[in-house]
């Protein structure tokens, strides 16, 4: 068993297998949870075989009474599975902050909840679950066979890119949502095992008879140059508007917490408040995936397609303020595409005759609004390519992206799940890996041995144990044994100092120094702030613990870099 597993860790070949094995038990948990949620909503809403929620033309609203039940249904299971008072870990933030370590009995608790939520018909996709399910099978295996940090991150990208690509029968979006969401970063590595994981969901998902979404398209017309410039307003638009809504979600999610009622009541009141949403739409049901198509290839007035769009909106916003589970990624989808045909209407509108093709204008407002809300224009770029097999479009869609990201980022600076982070008060932006950087602490770094004396000394004592050239500083402490601060040697030799004097007269940095649980970029920005060589960390009460040197500090730093460094390029070996 031993050496079964040193050869998986040290061989890149073998770790390509275990990505292939990852990707294809993704595909199915991909292919199970689509099944599991069509079933609960035929069953709901009583809809004929082969029919889709979303695009049913009335819903009695009897039936729409399934989602406050699903409201109590979700609270009862989060219940009785003892869902942890601390918040679950995604993916994101297991491979931001944990190494990419995930918790099975977390990854279950959350594709339960989005089931759920999805199966009733709230306006959430079931994307997180898949991404939840298929990057906690690559975090375990992982785990299991005692890889690098590194690696276990890789297979939590890989895991979560291949059910991604799995849903969407796309095996390229799948790998680009692995390196632009999920792992943070482009990695030559990583590029074999998340693309052989992709390729597995993909063809595990189409063998067990899974249907991908599909997006219903036309042929669009040739891209021409004006197009470019006409599709980047459309992406800045969009990107304010995302801005908007990731915005406007959280502000009312912080107000239902405060709501009268119990804070476990939320969800019924947020099925109640969908009612009258579907009652004017079902397109604001589920996920909207058969909506979209619909959406994209007929003609629509502008008031039909404005009241679409605001009432996805507010269903979406609803939802996930009253707290069902889920993400936005295809209800920006889905609302990009509205976007997208508004825009084009508008136009003719204003001048009298079609300006941009409305389908190009529909793809483009759905990766453009997409990537404004959940990052990753590449990903974004790579769906609309698979799913037109259309370079051009590919082209404006990428500059369109590249607008609306560049908005967001600049004016807002968060992917809807980041921004949630956020609100948790971590400082995360991407899953680049940063949670090296919090165990590097100023309590792992410090020297322990401490050179101390009391402050209350004469600076002849102080001479007599510490002869110029022993040390180059010493702690003092006051009469209670706490920090008093750092004497230089140099400075108790000085003709100036007065032999007499208390030592404690030429203390420096009294009221300046570390705590243990500092991270390492703290550290260095307190060194900064300082212009000194060297701190004490001290414990709460004001004990001193050890010293930290600046130049120990920067070291360990560029280590780490260099370490990442060459494990984004695959330049160590497995261990």
């Amino acid at each position: 068993m031993v050496e079964f597993r040193r050869r998986f860790r040290s061989s890149e070949v073998w770790f390509i297998v275990i990505a292939l094995i990852v990707g294809a038990l993704a595909g199915v948990g991909t292919s199970i949870l689509q099944v599991t949620a069509s079933a609960i909503q035929r069953f709901l809403y009583d809809l004929p075989a082969g029919g889709r929620l979303s695009t049913q033309t009335f819903i009695e609203p009897i039936y729409l009474l399934a989602l406050p039940a699903g409201g109590l249904a979700l609270i009862l299971f989060t219940r009785v599975v003892g869902a942890r008072r601390r918040p679950l870990v995604d993916s994101v933030e297991a491979n931001a902050l944990h190494g990419g370590r995930m918790s099975l009995i977390d990854s279950l608790i959350v594709a339960g909840q989005t089931l759920i939520s999805n199966g009733v018909g709230a306006s959430v996709g079931l994307e997180a679950a898949y991404a939840q399910m298929g990057s906690v099978v690559g975090s375990i295996a992982g785990q299991r066979l005692g890889l690098r940090r590194g690696d276990v991150r890789t297979l939590v990208g890989a895991g979560a890119g291949a059910a991604i690509a799995a849903a969407f029968g796309a095996p390229l979006t799948g790998c680009f949502y692995a390196f632009e969401i999920v792992i943070g970063a482009y990695m030559p590595s990583a590029i074999a095992p998340v693309a052989a994981a992709a390729l597995a969901g993909t063809l595990v998902a189409h063998d067990l008879g899974a249907h991908p979404y599909i997006i219903g398209l036309v042929d669009p017309e040739p891209i021409i140059p004006s197009d470019y410039l006409l599709f980047g307003i459309l992406g800045a638009l969009l990107g304010f508007i995302a801005i908007g809504l990731m915005r406007t979600m959280s502000t009312l999610e912080a107000l239902t917490r405060r709501m009268p009622a119990s804070l476990w009541l939320r969800q019924v009141v947020g099925g109640f408040l969908m009612i009258p949403l579907a009652l004017v739409t079902p397109q604001v049901l589920s996920s909207g995936h058969s909506a979209l198509a619909l959406d994209v290839s007929i003609s629509g007035t502008l008031v039909f397609l404005g009241t679409i769009f605001i009432a996805k909106s507010m269903a979406s916003i609803v939802c996930l303020a009253f707290g069902f589970r889920g993400g936005l990624f295809f209800a920006s989808l889905f609302l990009g595409t509205i976007g997208g045909r508004l825009f084009s209407g508008i136009l003719e509108l204003v001048a009298g005759y079609p300006v941009v093709d409305p389908t190009q204008s529909a793809l483009v407002g759905m990766a453009a609004l997409a990537v404004a809300v959940i990052g990753g224009p590449l990903t974004m770029a790579m769906l609309v390519l698979e799913a037109t097999r259309d370079l051009g479009i590919t082209g404006v869609v990428i500059a369109a992206t590249l607008v609306a990201s560049t908005v967001v980022r600049v004016l807002f600076g968060y992917s809807f799940s980041t921004w949630r982070l956020h609100l948790r008060g971590e400082t995360i932006r991407s899953a680049r890996d940063v949670g090296w950087v919090r165990l590097l602490t100023a309590g792992r770094m410090m020297r322990k041995e401490t050179r101390a004396v009391p402050g209350s000394i004469t600076v002849a004592e102080f001479r007599r144990r510490f002869p110029l050239g022993s040390t180059q500083r010493v702690v003092l402490l006051d009469d209670a044994g706490h920090y008093a601060g750092i004497a230089l040697t140099a400075s108790a030799y000085d003709e100036s100092a007065d032999p007499a004097a208390e030592v404690a007269s030429l203390a420096i940095l009294k009221d300046v120094a570390l705590t243990p649980e500092m991270n390492i970029v703290e550290v260095m920005q307190r060194f900064d702030e300082a212009e000194s060589d060297e701190f004490a960390v001290i414990a709460p009460d004001a004990t001193v613990l050890g010293l930290l040197s600046e130049t120990h500090v920067r070291k360990r730093y560029a280590e780490e870099l260099e370490k990442a460094q060459r494990e984004m390029f695959g330049e160590t070996q497995r261990q």
